[in-house]
């Protein structure tokens, strides 16, 4: 139960994160009034997430497979 919350506790740190190192974030913010900015981070955070949710999956069909084995 440990990795399992291990696991969980990972998957979510990219929305804890900021996506962006600090120098593309400070022209993002600059362009627009900062507009562009906060768009173009919620687009990297979600393009982020999908790699998380494939591998999320993965590991709990594997979990399972395992656990009934």
């Amino acid at each position: 139960m440990r990795y399992i919350r291990s696991i969980f506790f990972l998957m979510l740190m990219p929305f804890v994160n900021f996506a962006q190192c600090s120098m593309c974030k400070a022209v993002a913010e600059s362009a627009n009034g900062g507009g562009f900015g906060a768009g173009l981070n919620y687009g990297i955070l979600y393009l982020m997430i999908f790699p998380y949710i494939i591998m999320g999956g993965i590991a709990y069909r594997l979990y399972r497979a395992r656990k009934t084995n």
